[in-house]
């Protein structure tokens, strides 16, 4: 085998072998709804006190954050990193910003 022809097999075993190693390590696609279950959900579900101290200020049956319809997603981070009331804000060792911005297109169902 000529030199040529071994470098031609290296990098044709070689490449392959990288790409799947860069592959392997991006993080999959984040899930938001998951995400707001682990992160948010022990406030913000049904029983949540933060769902009951949102529905003395708001209509009780959109105080359930994932049941609203007027979200943007921009609302949701800022709240989220700036807290409101008794919110305390959520900081980037609390929650990425990759796993807030899953969590902020789920409740907002996409609206930016």
């Amino acid at each position: 085998m000529n030199r040529q022809t071994l470098i031609k097999s290296l990098v044709m075993g070689v490449v392959p072998l990288l790409a799947t190693a860069a592959l392997a390590q991006q993080p999959a696609a984040l899930d938001g709804k998951a995400l707001f279950t682990e992160k948010c959900a022990m406030c913000h579900n049904a029983s949540g006190m933060g769902t009951g101290l949102l529905a003395r200020r708001v209509d009780p049956a959109v105080a359930e954050l994932e049941k609203r319809s007027d979200l943007t997603a921009a609302y949701v981070v800022r709240a989220a990193r700036v807290g409101i009331l008794n919110m305390m804000p959520i900081t980037r060792a609390d929650a990425s910003d990759a796993q807030l911005a899953a969590v902020a297109g789920y409740l907002s169902k996409g609206k930016p």
